[in-house]
């Protein structure tokens, strides 16, 4: 197992330096960039348990890889004053409807960038029912939250901004909030050009502080794949070939990303905190009701249909995006409710066959892991996670009035 790697504390200007010397694209493809880079020696395989099938299906999985240059989206390109705008706007709680909640208090740099609980917490006066996903590498994401329900980083911080059940903010309330505050107007200036902030250009400085603040590339799992063959141990090789092999993990731990992008019923287990909170139970009803699932559906009430909600598809209920596995060092607990506080639980239930219920995929199977592969996959696992992404919260900057007191007034 590899030595914990130093801690890295990113700032606006080194951020931008790195994606500068990096020389990003502008347009980007996740389904091209599973290709890795260069060749990396392989450990031996492993057959799996299925044998001759599943190495014709495996053949067919985009390898894993490094992780590419990431792309910047053509109408909202980089500059170092609009990364740092999003900076600040990540830690400001004036965002959400009563000033309690800021991006920063469910995606804490503390935390792993998520918020170290089970079950997120949700806006004053609710408790979510999901857990709070870390924001590290979500750039990569094609699709975004755990079933997938936005397709930018831009639109994301939409969702959670105005959310009822988490910023609960309104985008003419910001907009008059962050033009009473003087420093926020020269940003705004210096990064879009805008004579007063707007809640678009707001969440473009937020998705651009996530796309050049939040990533780790640094890995040694990383490094391995660009070509450095010291940068894993035997351990780490071990693991990774039960990974490809025998534990069947590359089924959808694929490509660049070590993600399909894909939506499946693993069978997760409930997280007891769920039944036993009445305000989780309460906030996923709002949910059914909001989503327009059907009334039968609503009255029977009684999991997360993931997938569903979107689509409606009777297939798709429990379904949700495999999500990418670096970071996974920092940023426990696991699965879409946070039932499982270690990798270790994640793989003894995927050893199992995963869970149970209707609509389970039938990729899992029992796996008759022994310790020592057990032992060698979490090494492969943690080797997926590189420098710990550190940052201090900024000094928000305060309000200032525009319209002065009279003599006699405010004393």
């Amino acid at each position: 197992m590899n030595t914990p790697a130093p801690r890295i504390w990113t700032t606006a200007a080194s951020a931008m330096a790195v994606i500068v010397a990096t020389a990003l694209v502008v347009r980007h493809s996740l389904d091209n960039a599973a290709s890795p880079t260069s060749a990396a020696p392989e450990a031996a395989a492993v057959t799996a348990g299925d044998g001759d099938s599943f190495a014709k299906r495996r053949a067919g999985f985009p390898p894993l890889a490094a992780l590419p240059k990431l792309a910047v989206p053509a109408d909202n390109p980089l500059n170092p004053a609009k990364i740092e705008l999003g900076r600040f706007l990540f830690f400001d709680d004036r965002l959400s409807g009563d000033i309690s909640t800021s991006c920063a208090s469910c995606h804490d740099p503390r935390l792993g960038w998520g918020d170290g609980n089970a079950l997120s917490r949700g806006y004053p006066g609710t408790q979510h029912w999901r857990n709070s996903q870390t924001v590290v590498n979500s750039a990569f994401y094609a699709k975004l939250f755990w079933a997938g329900e936005s397709t930018s980083l831009e639109k994301q911080a939409d969702s959670a901004i105005t959310g009822n059940l988490a910023g609960n903010g309104d985008p003419e309330m910001i907009e008059e909030r962050l033009a009473q505050v003087p420093a926020y107007v020269t940003l705004f200036k210096e990064a879009f050009g805008a004579d007063r902030p707007t809640y678009l250009l707001v969440l473009k400085a937020i998705a651009s502080f996530e796309r050049a603040s939040t990533l780790s590339l640094d890995s040694p799992f990383d490094r391995y794949m660009s070509g450095d063959q010291t940068a894993l141990s035997e351990s780490d090789l071990r693991g990774k070939a039960v990974f490809e092999g025998k534990a069947g993990c590359i089924q959808c731990h694929n490509g660049a990303l070590a993600s399909d992008e894909g939506f499946h019923n693993t069978g997760v287990p409930e997280n007891p905190l769920f039944r036993r909170d009445p305000q989780r139970q309460i906030a996923l009803r709002f949910q059914f009701y909001t989503r327009g699932v059907p009334e039968e559906t609503y009255q029977n009430a009684v999991g997360d249909l993931g997938l569903y909600f979107t689509t409606k598809r009777e297939a798709d209920r429990g379904k949700f995006r495999t999500p990418q596995l670096r970071y996974l060092k920092y940023s426990a607990p696991y699965m879409h409710n946070g039932v499982f506080a270690t990798l270790e639980e994640v793989v003894d239930f995927y050893d199992l066959g995963g869970g149970h219920g209707p609509g389970k995929s039938p990729l899992l199977r029992p796996l008759g892991l022994t310790a020592s592969e057990k032992t060698d996959l979490l090494a492969f696992l943690e080797s997926m996670s590189g420098s710990e992404v550190a940052m201090d919260p900024p000094r928000i900057p305060p309000y200032a009035a525009t319209v002065e007191a009279t003599d006699g007034e405010g004393k």
